[in-house]
Formats: structure tokens, sequence, C-alpha cells
């Protein structure tokens, strides 16, 4: 081979590595706000366990670092969907409209009550259910092989994704009541009940989640079937009927994309 064309093998750009850790850490420097997302989620997730079980500190300091940890996502979630701030009623109208404006003021609302475990199970399962997605990326970067064992624990999650939100879904239901037992036994206040009912409404009219909605709707079909039933005492079936009734009031309207 001559000189020149040892000259021109060495001036010919080299293939670049599409996987390993140099790639990743680009990946990362490029998308900063998605890792920082990753890290809150993560934050999340380990706040949540060492709540269930003290491993590193108290049990109690850790509940709230959940929410805390939950209150970042949602705010950095918000500012990537609505990057540009302004001070008039038709942006606020735009930020209650998102899904992460709803999650941001649901931990406001428990953040400076007494814990209730049941509390962080949706913010504990959305983290799951985003990480996921994420974190597979983020293995893709090492190399097709990278980290089998976590790429398995990923597929379980996605697969599971429409069980978990349905569990999401049943567990904000479930909480209101929840809630309303410990107003009477004077663990929450009138003022908690009131805006965790603001968020059940956001989180019914919710255009990217319809979980929440469809939920409500399954259990109406439930509880109407079993008022239906022959066996049903009449007296069960008529206080039924009027406390189905009295709910389907409170549901606010539903507005969908194709109607805006």
């Amino acid at each position: 081979m001559s000189e020149s064309e040892n000259r021109n093998e060495e001036d010919r750009p080299q293939p670049q590595p599409t996987t390993g850790l140099n790639v990743l850490t680009a990946h990362i420097g490029r998308n900063k706000i998605d890792f920082a997302l990753w890290c809150t989620r993560f934050a999340t997730i380990i706040f949540t366990f060492n709540y269930l079980i003290p491993i590193f500190g108290s049990g109690y300091n850790m509940y709230y670092k959940a929410l805390l940890a939950n209150s970042a996502t949602s705010a950095l979630r918000l500012h990537q969907r609505l990057p540009q701030v302004q001070l008039s009623r038709e942006f606020l109208g735009k930020v209650f409209i998102e899904d992460s404006a709803h999650y941001l003021l649901y931990s406001m609302i428990f953040f400076y009550s007494p814990p209730v475990t049941w509390v962080l199970l949706p913010v504990f399962l959305f983290a799951l259910l985003h990480i996921s997605s994420y974190s597979l990326g983020l293995i893709e970067l090492l190399g097709s092989n990278a980290l089998g064992l976590v790429r398995m624990a990923i597929g379980i999650v996605e697969v599971q994704s429409v069980n978990l939100l349905r569990t999401i879904a049943f567990s904000e239901i479930f909480l209101f009541p929840m809630l309303l037992l410990s107003f009477f036994s004077g663990r929450s206040t009138l003022m908690t009940l009131f805006v965790y009912y603001r968020f059940l409404t956001l989180r019914y009219s919710s255009r990217r989640n319809p979980y929440t909605r469809n939920t409500f709707g399954e259990l109406r079909f439930l509880v109407e079937s079993y008022a239906q039933n022959p066996s049903c005492p009449s007296v069960i079936r008529n206080l039924v009927s009027k406390l189905v009734a009295f709910i389907s009031r409170l549901a606010p309207p539903v507005i969908t994309a194709e109607q805006q």
C-alpha cells in the first residue's frame, strides 16, 4: 500500500461505537431532564421500600421523602409538557389538564398529613411503570446482552402494565372512603377530603389516562348488578340506587380531544 493510500485510510472517519458506557454517558448528557426523571422515579421506589421495610433511616421520614420525590417527578414532567410559563387563566387551565399536575397536587395533599401507607401505592406503581421503559432504553445503550435479569424484570412490568394501571385507578378511588373514615376518626381534615375530591375529578376527566374513569364505570356496573339480583334486599337495592345516582351527579363532564 502506497504512502498516499495510508494517509487516506487514516483520514477516513472511523465508525463510532453504538453501545457502551461512553454512549450511555453521551445519551444522558443530551437528555438531562429525562435522566433526572429516571432518578426521581428511582428515588420514589427506593423511599417507598424503605418506608415499608426501614433499612436506611426512619420509615416515617421515608414516607415524606417518597412524596417529595414524586413531587419532583411531577414538576419536571409538567415542565416538559408546558415549558413556557404564562400568568393567565388559559395557561392555568392547561396546567390542570396535565396528569403530572394531578399528581403534584396529590403529593401536596398528603405531605402535611399523617402517613397513610395506601397513599404511596399509586406513586410507587407509576414510578415503576415509567422507569421501566426508559431503563430498557438505557440498558440497550450498554449492549444487547447487558443486565439480563433486569431486562426480565422490566419485561414482566411491561406485560402487566394494563393491570398495574387498573390497580392505580382502584387505589385512587378507594382512598377517598379511607380518608372519609379517617376524617371521622380525627386523622384527616375536611380540607384534605375536599382537595382529594378535586383530585379525583381531575383524574376522572383525564384525556391521556382513562383508567380512573373506566374503573368508576366497572364499579358502577358491579354494584348495580348486585342490587338488581333478586336475592338483594329491597332496602339495600334502594340505598345502592340512590348512592349511585348521587355519585353520578358528582362526576365532571369529560372533554375529549375531538371536542376541543
